[in-house]
């Protein structure tokens, strides 16, 4: 996709029902107010039209793909949010509860780090062996290791639930 291709209304259509059908298999949800969702996956579709890439389209891309990897949809600070906020940053992605009506949407903080404290390598490393900050998960199904503050909701590998998961290091 260029941006001298026109994007209609059967390809945001497409692209909504593969972003739906994605998160539903990761154990998430797109946000119910479908119109909505489909702005937002507009916006992606003009973003991977623009730069390459699915940028999320919340956020200032700087159409630098390695300097973007954190907000390439779905962003690094998606489970995060999700799980404390009930949707992510653009709220593309939403919690059950907030698919439910048990929770309401509400602003969300942005997570990303100003510029000028990222980098490449932004996971501090020593002479030593590798220095990790947070909590890494274990999924005691399939093995699946992630770092995070909390074990995520469902395995994207296994779909075993957030239950199954363990703390690792």
């Amino acid at each position: 996709m260029s941006m001298d291709d026109p994007i209609g209304p059967a390809d945001i259509e497409n692209g909504y029902l593969r972003c739906k059908k994605d998160a539903e298999s990761g154990g998430y949800h797109v946000n119910p107010d479908a119109d909505f969702a489909r702005g937002l996956v507009g916006g992606l579709m003009v973003n991977l039209a623009r730069y390459g890439y699915e940028s999320c389209p919340c956020r200032l891309a700087s159409g630098k793909k390695d300097e973007d990897l954190d907000i390439i949809c779905p962003c690094d600070y998606r489970d995060q949010d999700v799980v404390e906020y009930g949707a992510c940053y653009c709220a593309l992605y939403v919690s059950q509860d907030v698919l439910d009506g048990k929770r309401e949407l509400a602003s969300i903080p942005e997570r990303r780090p100003p510029r000028s404290l990222r980098s490449k390598n932004s996971v501090p490393v020593t002479s030593g062996p590798l220095q990790v900050t947070m909590p890494v998960w274990r999924c005691k199904v399939c093995g699946y290791l992630c770092a995070r503050d909390g074990p995520p909701e469902m395995c994207p590998i296994c779909k075993a639930k957030k239950e199954r998961f363990e703390r690792f290091l």
